[in-house]
């Protein structure tokens, strides 16, 4: 499949909010092949929409890659991994960023593993769960936190 890859405009927020949605919670999330609906119950935030991510610059040399989604319908098909690189391409060109960083549930172990794969290490630092900051739902577990993950781009 070939990808398109731009910044979002405010005419976008429909269709990544339902990306989002579909992607990390609710009954369509099961469709693929990795998801948050057991751990949180909650609305995370055209049809040709794909995909999306959050990529950010931080502090110094680094830059934050989060809300990441892919239609579960199109999931395993290797969108992530275009994204993913396309994020870490972007953050070292643009910004001279040198490393990645990512919050990760820890009970997503087995994406947790897909980011290893990609060169991603667990950095051992742990993030706590905004349980305070849910929009229109709960945490479904009391348990839960951020693995944060990095990758020297």
């Amino acid at each position: 499949m070939s990808l398109t890859f731009r910044p979002a405009t405010p005419a976008d927020i429909p269709p990544v909010l339902s990306l989002v949605r579909s992607a990390y919670r609710g009954p369509s999330s099961r469709a693929g092949w990795t998801t948050e609906a057991d751990l949180v119950a909650d609305e995370r935030i055209s049809p040709d929409l794909v995909a999306c991510c959050e990529v950010g610059r931080r502090d110094g040399d680094h830059a934050y890659f989060g809300l990441f989604a892919v239609s579960p319908e199109l999931q395993a098909a290797g969108i992530g991994r275009q994204v993913l690189q396309r994020a870490e391409e972007h953050a070292k060109k643009e910004w001279g960023s040198r490393i990645m960083n990512m919050w990760v549930i820890w009970k997503r172990e087995e994406l947790i593993a897909w980011y290893v794969r990609r060169g991603y290490r667990i950095t051992g630092e742990k993030a706590p769960f905004p349980y305070d900051q849910l929009v229109n739902g709960s945490a479904l577990r009391d348990d839960l936190y951020f693995e944060v993950l990095e990758k020297e781009l």
